[in-house]
């Protein structure tokens, strides 16, 4: 029923959000060229690895030039990029993956390969037992500023406890978090 529930609202989201989505590509076009779409390994649902889609909001080869991971400041983030990015629209394109079914809307983030290193096996297990969201818990309580402890921890509430009424409340805390701080 979720998988069911998730592609139908990702399409409906698409649909209704392409004037935004537009605007954002032709933004990064006219601020720092192609490509519009910068597409990440990431690790989902039973730890297969799929390609998760953003908008690009850092300069070309972002990824050569430091970690994986970006902080407040990161000079590798556009100006276009830091409005894209403090907006969650970078994250748009995600229902698309959503679509495909690498994706739920809701579910704790998809990892990056590199970040298996930082969990138990057992962990691991948990966090990888459900799809992986656009937005997760943890965005709703911390945004980006959480710890690796707080993520970690909301992610496997999640994973224990997910319901519907679970992602509903989920999604209603990160629409007031994207009104306030916290977001690189």
């Amino acid at each position: 029923m979720k998988r069911l529930m998730d592609a139908l609202l990702a399409l409906i989201a698409l649909l209704a959000l392409a004037p935004v989505m537009l605007v954002a590509a032709v933004a990064i076009v006219v601020e720092s060229g192609r490509p519009v779409l910068f597409r990440q390994t990431r690790v989902g649902w039973q730890g297969r690895e799929f390609g998760m889609f953003k908008f690009r909001s850092m300069v070309k080869n972002a990824a050569s030039l430091g970690p994986y991971f970006t902080s407040a400041n990161d000079p590798r983030i556009t100006h276009v990029g830091r409005f894209l990015r403090r907006t969650s629209i970078d994250e748009l394109p995600q229902l698309l993956n959503v679509i495909t079914g690498d994706m739920s809307l809701v579910g704790p983030r998809p990892d990056v390969p590199a970040q298996r290193s930082l969990y138990t096996d057992a962990d691991w297990a948990q966090r990888c037992s459900v799809r992986p969201g656009i937005t997760g818990l943890a965005q709703a309580l911390y945004r980006s500023e959480s710890s690796e402890a707080q993520r970690l921890a909301a992610d496997l509430s999640y994973t224990r406890e997910h319901s519907i009424w679970l992602d509903l409340k989920i999604c209603w805390w990160t629409v007031k978090r994207l009104t306030g701080r916290g977001a690189n």
